[in-house]
């Protein structure tokens, strides 16, 4: 294999469409927030990017094995390209080699802003979920400022992986782009933050999707909160206890 391989699997009839970015990454938010947006909609798959710089695995559903990879989803009657997968890159050269083919693909097909969406960590377990985000561009900040929050330094240690580079990379092809970024705790998986994601991404394309399922998984995450939370109200470990930290 090459170390970038395309499979192109429809030309999709799309007008200026806006690329969305959910990938894994903290509390997966941004995958969450994807997925459901393929969930909501009627989307069809337009391409799989298979790479060397993915993990050397396949995954499994039904007894099926699909190599790893990411893919592009359509989704026409708002038109969006919608970028999931399971996977980022496992080294640095190749989390800008991926990003500049799938900007490839994005431009492919017309994309004319593109929007990566992710999680911020807080370090403790919240229930107001805030939406933050960094532009590539001042008018797309100007647009944004009246729904998101614009934090100084913030992230702490900026934006890494595929989220980060579609800005950097983006703002060199002049292809406007934003991160938005729910807040989270960082421990667990979030439906929560990832529908908070999606209120406002809503409100920027302009377009309708229900939360019912998300609902559902968020209420599945609040037992585990629960659970954590009567754990770290038990008593006070041993020093025994302490002997091995992991």
């Amino acid at each position: 294999m090459d170390e970038f391989d395309i499979e192109r699997v429809a030309d999709p009839d799309l007008d200026e469409p806006v690329l969305i970015e959910g990938l894994p990454g903290v509390g997966h938010v941004g995958k969450l927030a994807a997925e459901h947006l393929l969930e909501e909609f009627d989307a069809d798959l337009v391409a799989r990017l298979y790479s060397e710089h993915f993990p050397p695995q396949v995954t499994i559903e039904e007894g099926r094995s699909q190599l790893a990879c990411v893919e592009f989803h359509a989704i026409p009657e708002v038109d969006l390209l919608v970028l999931t997968g399971d996977h980022q890159a496992q080294d640095n050269a190749g989390h800008y080699r991926l990003t500049d083919r799938i900007l490839d693909i994005a431009e492919d097909h017309g994309v004319g802003r593109a929007f990566a969406l992710g999680g911020v960590p807080t370090g403790e377990l919240i229930e107001e979920y805030n939406v933050i985000a960094a532009a590539s561009d001042a008018d797309l900040k100007e647009e944004l400022e009246p729904m998101v929050e614009f934090r100084e330094d913030e992230p702490a240690g900026g934006i890494v992986g595929v989220s980060g580079l579609l800005l950097g990379l983006g703002e060199r092809r002049g292809i406007p782009t934003a991160c938005l970024m729910g807040e989270t705790s960082g421990y667990l998986v979030d439906p929560k933050s990832a529908r908070a994601v999606l209120e406002v991404l809503q409100d920027i394309v302009d377009f309708e999707v229900g939360y019912d399922s998300l609902e559902d998984r968020a209420e599945e995450m609040e037992e585990v909160v629960k659970k954590i939370q009567e754990m770290e109200q038990g008593a006070a470990p041993s020093d025994d206890d302490l002997r091995y930290i992991g």
